[in-house]
């Protein structure tokens, strides 16, 4: 799984992407972070970056580009991650899919916290209220001035990236406005639905399951145990077969009796001749016998 949280200041990205981190084991990817990181180790980038940040200056794209090459050859990147505050604009964007190209690695999904700028003012504002009446200091960038000025930056150099990434079609949006735990719903639920979340498990035999129609089509082509035609070729062949033309005799029919008839006829005729012939024989004796 591997993605982009957008979304302006106090959205919910950082609150979001721990759960998410939390979920599926995957790992949040933090520019800042990664640069202290860097500069801590003494490699080569964070060298190179430390000058720059010691200055003041804006560390450029192409040393945050190598930051985070490097950090997705750890071995703990390979399940996937979260980009949270990078890229930060189109340029950067560009670069980081150049980067993912060369490393054969797909960006699943951007999700957009949308939310409403007067709204998180607000919220600041209330924020404040309720840490100076428990005799807190307010942080110098919890302020609604300091808010106001980070929306301005946002909307000037990040909010290109909703377009950009809309264009390739990765773009997806939550209502920020939304509780923390319906966001993180929504969140889950977008991510299964465009299968970022891993396939589904394999059945209990350890074959993979079949879709619905193909094993309506294995159970419809399986012959029954009985062997009764089964389906609708099966019957249009019983059909076809029974409109062919009957032959004179049929398979299995007792010969003909006509013979043994004959038979029996020709023995009673040679019979009464015999008695006829007997009769005649005996007159002729009795006629005898009586001219003598």
């Amino acid at each position: 799984m591997r993605l982009i949280l957008l979304g302006p200041p106090g959205s919910g990205k950082g609150t979001q992407a721990q759960r998410l981190v939390q979920r599926y084991g995957i790992i949040q990817l933090s520019t800042g972070e990664m640069l202290r990181a860097a500069v801590a180790a003494q490699t080569p980038v964070g060298i190179r970056a430390q000058g720059i940040m010691a200055s003041g200056g804006l560390v450029p794209d192409d040393i945050v580009i190598g930051l985070i090459s490097d950090r997705l050859d750890q071995p703990d990147a390979a399940k996937g991650f979260i980009l949270d505050g990078f890229p930060r604009t189109v340029p950067q964007a560009e670069a980081l899919d150049e980067l993912l190209k060369k490393k054969r690695m797909r960006l699943d999904a951007v999700i957009e916290l949308r939310v409403n700028e007067s709204a998180l003012l607000q919220r600041v504002e209330a924020r404040a209220a309720e840490t100076r009446a428990r005799g807190e200091e307010v942080r110098t960038d919890d302020t609604p001035e300091v808010l106001t000025k980070r929306l301005a930056s946002y909307r000037a150099m990040t909010e290109p990236l909703i377009h950009y990434y809309s264009e390739r079609r990765k773009l997806l949006t939550v209502d920020g406005m939304m509780t923390i735990e319906h966001v993180t719903r929504e969140i889950n639920r977008i991510l299964s639905a465009i299968g970022a979340v891993g396939a589904a498990a394999p059945s209990k035999a350890g074959t993979p399951r079949r879709s619905g129609k193909a094993s309506k089509k294995g159970r419809k082509a399986a012959p029954k145990k009985s062997g009764k035609p089964t389906g609708k070729r099966t019957e249009k062949a019983s059909r076809a077969s029974s409109k062919r033309p009957r032959t004179t005799q049929k398979a299995g029919k007792p010969p003909s009796r006509a013979p043994k008839k004959a038979a029996r006829k020709s023995v009673a005729s040679s019979r009464t001749r015999v008695a006829a012939r007997s009769r005649k024989a005996a007159k002729k004796f009795t006629k005898r016998r009586a001219k003598a």
